[in-house]
């Protein structure tokens, strides 16, 4: 018998702040099962089209992936859905180079905003993606995080 309560006070901070993605029953439980699992912090939890989508606290994706990857299995298994990991980080380069891994890119913060400048044009149409569908969820993942507005792909 799983204690709701506890799960639910334990991501109440978690629920205050985010405003734009918000947190359903679902992603309360998603979060409670990979900490369980992995033993991890986790900071946030959305879907990105089908796949379901963690952000780690800093310093433990290794750990939230596990030897061999078996712990993105088993949750992956459980839940029925693809899971994708990504590690917090303050600075924006290297959280955004960790969002869009595997793509190789250099990622630029000026005052305009954010240049991603990839390598190959099959990388920036990836990125892009069908309809902009990846583009705007990286630019709604970058605004939410660091309120930068602008995000471009060169």
């Amino acid at each position: 018998m799983r204690n709701w309560g506890l799960l639910v006070k334990s991501h109440f901070l978690l629920i205050v702040a985010i405003v734009k993605m918000k947190l359903n029953r679902d992603l309360i439980q998603y979060i409670g099962l990979f900490e369980k699992i992995t033993r991890t912090g986790v900071k946030n939890c959305f879907f990105q089209g089908e796949c379901l989508v963690f952000v780690v606290v800093s310093g433990q994706k290794s750990k939230a992936i596990g030897k061999n990857a078996v712990n993105v299995k088993k949750i992956s298994s459980l839940i029925n859905k693809k899971v994708k990991i990504i590690e917090f980080n303050q600075d924006p380069v290297k959280f955004i180079n960790g969002y869009i891994y595997p793509v190789e890119a250099e990622t630029v913060v000026n005052d305009n905003g954010v240049e991603v400048k990839v390598k190959s044009s099959k990388d920036k149409g990836l990125l892009i993606g069908r309809n902009r569908k990846n583009l705007d969820d990286l630019k709604s993942i970058v605004d939410y995080y660091f309120k930068i507005k602008n995000v471009k792909i060169v």
